[in-house]
């Protein structure tokens, strides 16, 4: 890496890290209460909305294209064949598909009458829509002209499914070769639940912020306090104080991004006094986003980022500039 993109990332850390930067509005999977996720109609109505970060998730192909998609295969309640047919479930993982056969897919509208379909049902369909590529992501934000957005990017790998992604090194090495390709490194946040890909992020792109993801309630948790788990790289929040903000610095992390019902004013605080960021994930009700922004997180990631920059400017925080663009 050359001086001046070192200088560059470094400039984004400080931004990041430390109390300048500015409260984060994030489209989450661009934004899929609005329109199908992880596409660039969705990215594009994203960045003509105006948010500071784009939040995507990523896996790659059989021949190493890094694709833009929540699940690490083909989900069954988006994919459509050429014949029309929604795959059946499971979904083929990417691993196993070239980026050709993956690009014969539709994602454009969730299956009619399944339980997502119900969770978004505002959403719109656009037809002969295909998973996108990373590079076309950002090829459409440099086509926007947007020099401010970001990219929260998500490595899609489970420790309990190892055959369904590459390995962590080849995954980071994968992202990180692309970023440099594209000389689009200083605007790149990358997260993960699986911390190891974030330990190789930090040793091998020093300074590219990390985020790191949690979540403690609910049915899959991904985190304990009471020792490491397999998404964890090895880091025991029990050896520091049972503390995830604690735990999380010592891991070298820079941003720390949990699930909305494991947030609370304590660990705001103790975040904040360690230097570390809060953007918390995934904030759909006005109310809960009202409530976030009061109790001092730094960003909030959401499914409707047209309602988090309404409620964001009722609190006096300043809006991102819409930079209109179609994909």
């Amino acid at each position: 890496m050359g001086s001046v993109h070192r200088l560059a990332l470094a400039a984004l850390f400080l931004l990041i890290g430390g109390d300048v930067m500015a409260f984060d509005i994030e489209a989450h999977r661009g934004g899929r209460a609005l329109l199908p996720e992880n596409t660039l109609a969705s990215f594009a109505n994203a960045l003509s909305l105006g948010v500071d970060t784009l939040e995507l998730d990523i896996g790659v192909t059989r021949d190493g294209v890094i694709v833009v998609s929540h699940e690490r295969g083909l989900n069954h309640d988006l994919a459509q064949g050429p014949d029309g047919k929604y795959v059946a479930s499971p979904g083929t993982p990417f691993v196993r598909l070239t980026l050709e056969e993956v690009k014969q897919f539709d994602v454009g509208q969730i299956r009619p009458g399944s339980r997502y379909a119900a969770q978004f049902p505002d959403q719109r369909a656009v037809p002969q829509t295909r998973i996108p590529t990373l590079k076309e992501v950002i090829d459409l934000v440099r086509k926007s002209g947007d020099r401010q957005v970001r990219l929260n990017i998500e490595t899609k790998i489970d420790p309990g499914h190892p055959q369904e992604s590459p390995g962590p090194d080849r995954f980071v090495e994968l992202l990180l070769d692309l970023l440099r390709a594209e000389e689009f490194e200083s605007r790149v946040m990358v997260q993960s639940f699986d911390w190891r890909t974030l330990q190789l992020v930090q040793r091998l792109a020093a300074g590219m912020p990390t985020v790191y993801l949690t979540v403690q309630s609910g049915s899959a948790p991904t985190v304990s306090l009471d020792g490491a788990t397999a998404w964890t790289a090895g880091f025991n929040p029990a050896e520091h104080g049972q503390s995830l903000p604690r735990t999380i610095k010592a891991a070298g992390g820079a941003i720390w991004s949990p699930y909305l019902g494991d947030v609370t004013p304590a660990l705001i605080s103790e975040s904040h006094a360690l230097g570390l960021q809060v953007v918390v994930w995934t904030v759909n009700k006005p109310a809960d986003m009202a409530r976030m922004i009061e109790l001092g997180v730094d960003g909030i990631i959401s499914d409707r980022p047209d309602l988090l920059r309404q409620v964001a400017a009722s609190k006096g925080i300043a809006l991102p500039k819409g930079s209109p663009v179609t994909p």
